[in-house]
């Protein structure tokens, strides 16, 4: 991996490109919100389709009498899915559009929710959690392009933020309704309504918001910088006029046009530089982004929350009421990046968050490494250090969703230029998800064998090397427009 930063990764300032004040000041401000507020719904479905799976553990242990790999893997094969859609997402955006692919999201959103629920064996519950990953792994990139392309950099930064705000109010959502389910219920595994188990009807409960979502779309308009990519100039003006009113409108259309290769459609082998045949720096370090979000961990808390507290003493109400507790502690702490993402930029908000997530994984490495077994067998930890595992875990999480959470996908669907940003996102968010696979496959093999001392001892060690990724590689994008996006 050539990992060397070339000056090309800087992004400079590119002479002709719209003046930044002027455009803000005739943006139709009220419709930029408005069609982000629409696109973010993928962002909240991303979340909550991640998120539900944490109550359905035991209820698919049970009804398909799966050992720890085979349970693991059932959770994890939504990833693959994640991975492949992410890839052919951005390639497929470059051809077809952005919002085509967000619409064909939404579809896949709805089959997936229904056919989870009603899934009798492993195999088909793993052929629909794949159909849903195709749609989380597409919404994932083209959620926070969409926006990028849209709004002005005065406060693009901000509206990409509600993306993750959207990402974990789903996450929220789906603890809170299956907290309410399995209380209804009594528990995960009984039967709740109709004669379906209550995690049956924990998937069923995503069809709304889907549907809201699929019908959202077909009122909000195509992005301009892919309608002038594809050559349909009287489109792209129209989109733009309405965005940042007429006067600049034929400016931005130009300065958009300008930063396109006028031999080619964008493709993934302008990924690669002309001058030397090796892929851009600025691809290596969008890899690097998509790959330490997931090494430090952060989704064995969003897929195996409940697992995870129930293993150290803890009900299965309490733990799922824990769940619930992160997921508005991480609301609050998206907010706060929201707040600053676009005054003090991205690049410090990655390396404050990377030693916060350091040191509270390592408090909770050391915790965890004080749990005992009880009579039954299981692990418990003293009233003490229970606290201390449960602060740390909640200040981890804030961590990571005031910075790495929200600031990736920012910094994804900003970062490169207009020329590559679909094949950029796909090679970035397939990394992304294939390292969320491996993590989250790799969780129920690490809890017995090394417990979650090891498990999060290893996170706490790729916080820390990330601390020196950002330092070294990472380029600030806060302020200019995507038109001067170099790599």
């Amino acid at each position: 991996m050539n990992t060397t930063v070339s000056s090309g990764a800087a992004i400079d300032a590119a002479p002709g490109v719209a003046d930044s004040e002027s455009l803000h000041a005739e943006t139709n401000h009220g419709l930029v919100i408005a069609i982000s507020g629409v696109a973010t719904i993928g962002g909240f479905l991303f979340g909550f389709d991640s998120g539900v799976i944490n109550g359905t553990v035991e209820g698919l242990q049970t009804a398909f009498n799966s050992d720890s790999a085979g349970t693991g893997f059932n959770v994890a094969s939504m990833l693959l899915g994640c991975a492949i859609g992410a890839f052919f997402a951005g390639t497929l955006a470059d051809k077809y559009g952005r919002k085509t692919l967000l619409i064909a999201s939404a579809l896949m959103f709805i089959v997936s929710a229904w056919g989870s629920g009603i899934a009798t064996g492993s195999l088909e519950f793993v052929f629909y959690r794949i159909l849903g990953g195709l749609a989380v792994g597409a919404a994932s990139v083209m959620t926070p392009a969409y926006i990028a392309e849209v709004a002005p950099a005065a406060y693009r930064g901000r509206l990409a933020t509600v993306q993750q705000v959207a990402i974990i109010s789903g996450l929220t959502a789906a603890f809170l309704s299956n907290y309410a389910i399995a209380k209804f219920a009594g528990a995960s595994t009984t039967e709740f309504w109709m004669g379906f188990e209550a995690w049956r009807w924990m998937f069923w409960i995503e069809l709304l918001p889907a549907a809201i979502f699929l019908i959202g779309l077909y009122f909000i308009p195509e992005s301009p910088r892919f309608l002038v990519a594809s050559g349909r100039g009287d489109s792209a003006r129209a989109v733009l006029q309405r965005l940042f009113g007429e006067r600049t409108a034929a400016d931005k259309e130009q300065d958009i046009r300008a930063s396109l290769a006028d031999d080619h459609r964008p493709s993934l082998s302008d990924l690669k530089d002309t001058k030397t045949g090796k892929l851009r720096s600025i691809v290596w370090v969008g890899i690097g982004l998509a790959v330490f979000q997931q090494l430090v961990g952060i989704n064995v808390v969003f897929y195996y929350g409940a697992v995870l507290w129930q293993s150290v003493g803890f009900t299965e109400s309490d733990a799922l009421l824990i769940n619930v507790v992160s997921g508005a502690v991480s609301i609050a702490a998206v907010i706060t990046a929201l707040i600053l993402v676009d005054k003090i930029g991205r690049k410090p908000l990655l390396w404050f968050g990377s030693v916060g997530m350091a040191v509270t994984l390592a408090i909770m490495a050391v915790s965890f490494s004080q749990a005992t077994l009880d009579e039954s067998g299981s692990l418990s930890l003293s009233d003490s250090v229970g606290t201390i595992a449960l602060l740390a875990a909640n200040a981890y999480v804030v961590f990571f969703n005031a910075s790495w959470g929200p600031v990736m996908w920012v910094m994804l669907g900003e970062m490169f230029p207009n020329q590559i940003r679909g094949s950029g996102l796909a090679v970035s968010g397939l990394a992304q998800w294939l390292a969320n696979f491996a993590i989250t496959l790799s969780f129920p093999v690490l809890l017995v064998s090394i417990q979650l001392s090891g498990s999060y001892g290893i996170y706490a060690i790729c916080a820390f090397i990330s601390i020196f990724f950002v330092s070294r590689y990472v380029r600030e994008t806060k302020g200019r427009e995507l038109e001067q996006m170099q790599g």
